[in-house]
């Protein structure tokens, strides 16, 4: 009966149902292999993933401090330290390397291998978890028994792997998933598409404060400027202006060209109601405001075109969910109060304000906005009053 029998059963059993919850199934699994008779004391598990900022996640286990998960960005992936690597080998390979490392240095065809070593690790066993479509992840076990590694347990620890690989791969596809659409229309959205919200028409009314800003000058950039200095001029604009909304809270719902929609839910069940979201998107305002002065001065001093923006903020009533073809949909908000914020922007662009408010605003914020006074906004009957930052 091989060693890797127990488990193996926990895996199809129990251990299956710990899979949204990688590191707890890590350090359970490595237990389980040690209570098998197999004398690990070191285990890494590498996944690749798809994500604009992480390449790679990993879960190690020590035998005395249990499971940890890190993740390795693009830089790391293709950094020659990781190139060098056993793992790196058999990511891109699909082999298994046995190194026993009892043995004298000049023996150990790799770097990472003498630390081990120095670190008291006798033998040392990586091979692939191959999923479906033929990707290897490499997975690597390390023991500081006096014997190593018998061939009994080389034999397990393979069964092993070749079991979890269906488990990681499917918790893994839910996760890039899940990455994917935060990625793209955000966390919060993300999080109910993912849920089972894609049906065209499905959606809420929800309360919500409405951020819109908009490059100033966008079609005179377009026409004056290279390609490549336009969209670098873009991510710099987006970058400031995304982050400053996630950092609080916000949602950033889509890019429109030069323009960014987002929104400040409010939630009773998160506390966050008119006062705080107000008070949430001032500070985001306020910040973003701060961060493309000083990306500015970067940028002139490069000789580099200036990023001039206007920011909307309103506070009122919208429909979130679902909209579009019947197999190509949108889940973004719409509603009077989207156009209220758009309308706003641009009126504040015909003030010489950065940063407007409307009414609702400065209502549910008082103390931080003065007035410009009543103004004509296009499709709206009565005038309204519009507000800018005290500071």
């Amino acid at each position: 009966m091989s060693k890797a029998a127990p488990v193996i059963q926990w895996m199809l059993k129990e251990g299956r149902f710990t899979g949204h919850h990688m590191r707890d199934f890590g350090d359970q699994l490595c237990v389980r292999i040690v209570d098998a008779g197999i004398p690990i004391t070191r285990a890494f598990c590498g996944i690749h993933t798809l994500h604009p900022l992480v390449a790679a996640t990993a879960y190690v286990w020590n035998r005395d401090e249990g499971a940890e998960r890190f993740t390795a960005s693009w830089e790391q992936r293709d950094s020659e330290e990781f190139r060098n690597s056993p793992p790196y080998h058999v990511g891109q390979t699909g082999e298994q390397i046995r190194r026993r490392l009892d043995v004298p240095d000049e023996q150990l065809d790799f770097e990472i291998l003498k630390d081990f070593k120095r670190e008291g690790m006798t033998d040392y066993f990586a091979l692939p978890l191959v999923f479906s479509d033929g990707t290897n992840n490499p997975m690597t076990f390390q023991t500081d028994s006096p014997a190593g590694f018998q061939e009994a347990d080389i034999r397990g620890l393979t069964d092993i792997v070749e079991m979890m690989a269906p488990i990681v791969e499917t918790e893994s596809a839910y996760r890039i998933a899940r990455q994917v659409l935060q990625t793209y229309i955000g966390r919060r959205t993300g999080s109910r598409v993912l849920s089972g919200a894609i049906t065209r028409g499905e959606g809420e009314t929800i309360e919500a404060v409405i951020w819109y800003c908009d490059l100033r000058g966008f079609t005179g950039l377009t026409d004056s400027l290279p390609s490549d200095q336009l969209i670098a001029l873009l991510n710099d604009y987006f970058e400031i202006m995304a982050g400053a909304v996630t950092e609080v809270g916000g949602e950033v719902l889509k890019f429109v060209g030069d323009a960014m929609l987002a929104i400040f839910a409010l939630s009773d069940e998160e506390g966050n109601d008119a006062e705080a979201c107000c008070a949430k998107a001032l500070t985001a305002a306020r910040t973003a405001r701060e961060r493309l002065a000083a990306r500015n001065a970067e940028r002139q001093a490069a000789g580099m075109a200036v990023i001039e923006c206007g920011l909307a903020l309103h506070l009122g009533e919208v429909h979130y969910g679902n909209i579009g073809a019947p197999d190509r949909l949108d889940f973004t908000v719409i509603g009077p109060a989207v156009n209220h914020a758009a309308r706003l922007e641009k009126l504040g662009s015909q003030l010489g304000h950065s940063i407007v408010a409307s009414a609702s605003v400065a209502a549910a914020a008082p103390g931080s906005w003065f007035t410009l006074g009543a103004h004509e906004l296009r499709g709206v009957a009565e005038p309204q009053e519009i507000f800018a930052p005290l500071d």
